[in-house]
C-alpha cells in the first residue's frame, strides 16, 4: 500500500507529525471493519529510533550511508499494497527519494511527500535541537556540527518532480498534517486509490541481456564526456541543448556550467538505480537524457 515519505530539517518535529499521521491512519482502519480493502491494511512506522540508529551517525559520511540503507531495507521489506509504510527520517536527498519511489511506482502503489521543515524554520529547529541536547530525559539532539551540516545539505523536495509529488508542506503552527488530502491520495475515499502503472524506469527486474552492465558504464560515461566537451568549446556562454545520437530529447543544460565531480555523482546514481533494470541496451540513452534533464532542472 502507500509510501509516505517525512522530510524536514534535523528537530523540525518530524517524527510528531509522522505519530499523527500513524494514529490517524490506524483509526480510520479501525474504524473500516467492514470495508475488507481498508480493514487489512496495515500501518508501519520506520524512523531511527525504531531501527536503533544513533543521532552520531551522521557525523561521518560512511555511517550515515549505512543508516540510509538500513532505512531504505526496512521500508522495502513491508512495502506491499496492503501496507501503508510511515518513513519518518531526514530523508533530505533527492537521489534517496527517488529511490523509494521507484520501490513504490514498481509495487503499483501510490507515495508522497509530507514536507516539515518549511514550516519549522532553520533557527527555531536549531533551539530545539539545543534543548534536545541538554535534556538527558530526551533521547537528544544533534552535535552542532552535524547540525548545521545537515540543514547545508538539504535538498528541498520539490512538487514538480513526479517523486517528490504529492507534496503536502505541513506549517509549524497546524495543529495536525492535511489527514484527509493525504488519506484521498493515499487510499481514496472510497478506500481504493488510483492504480499506479509501473514503467520500463522503475520495474526492477535482473538484466538479461549480455554485456547489460558493461553498456550501461559507457554509455553513461560517454554522454557525460559529451556534455564536457560542450562546455569547454562553450565557454563562458552558459546553457544549451546537445543532441544524443539516436535520441530524440535533446540534453537542455542549466545556465551553470557542471563540473565533472556534479556530473560524475548524477551518473552513479543513475547507475546504482538501474543497475537491476530489465530495458534494452539500445534505451540506455534515451533513458539517461531523461534523468540528466530531471537533474537539471531541480
Amino acid at each position: 500500500m502507500p509510501l509516505i515519505l517525512i522530510s524536514g530539517y534535523p528537530s523540525s518535529g518530524k517524527t510528531t507529525r509522522a505519530v499523527q499521521l500513524q494514529q490517524f491512519f490506524q483509526s480510520k482502519i479501525d474504524a473500516a471493519p467492514t470495508d475488507a480493502h481498508v480493514a487489512r491494511l496495515k500501518v508501519h512506522l520506520i524512523n531511527d529510533q525504531s531501527l536503533g540508529v544513533a543521532r552520531s551517525v551522521y557525523h561521518t559520511a560512511r555511517a550515515e550511508k549505512d543508516a540510509r540503507a538500513e532505512e531504505y531495507s526496512a521500508v522495502k521489506r513491508v512495502l506491499s499494497r496492503h501496507d501503508l509504510v510511515i518513513a519518518d527520517g531526514l530523508n533530505y536527498i533527492k537521489g534517496f527519494r527517488y529511490q523509494l519511489y521507484c520501490e513504490a511506482k514498481a509495487l503499483q502503489t501510490p507515495n508522497c511527500v509530507v514536507k516539515v521543515h518549511i514550516g519549522t524554520p532553520a533557527e527555531k529547529c536549531r533551539e530545539i535541537n539545543k534543548a534536545l541536547l541538554a535534556d538527558d530525559t530526551k533521547d537528544g539532539g544533534y552535535v552542532e556540527e552535524d547540525f548545521e551540516n545537515l540543514i547545508f545539505r538539504y535538498e528541498e523536495p520539490n512538487g514538480m518532480t513526479r517523486w517528490d509529488s504529492p507534496l503536502f508542506t505541513v506549517l509549524d503552527e497546524d495543529e495536525t498534517p492535511p489527514f484527509d488530502d493525504i488519506w484521498e491520495a493515499m487510499v481514496g475515499s472510497d478506500g481504493k486509490a488510483k492504480v499506479v502503472r509501473p514503467n520500463q524506469a522503475t520495474v526492477l527486474r535482473p538484466a538479461t541481456e549480455q554485456n547489460y552492465l558493461y553498456e550501461l558504464d559507457k554509455t553513461t560515461s560517454d554522454i557525460v564526456a559529451q556534455i564536457l566537451a560542450y562546455q569547454k568549446d562553450h565557454a563562458g556562454e552558459g546553457g544549451g541543448e546537445i543532441v544524443v545520437q539516436d535520441v530524440s530529447q535533446p540534453i537542455e543544460l542549466p545556465a551553470s556550467p557542471l563540473s565533472l565531480p556534479a556530473l560524475q555523482r548524477i551518473r552513479r546514481q543513475f547507475i546504482t538505480m538501474n543497475r537491476q533494470h530489465n530495458f534494452t541496451k539500445s534505451r540506455i540513452k534515451e533513458i539517461f537524457v531523461d534523468y540528466l534533464n530531471t537533474e537539471f532542472l531541480r
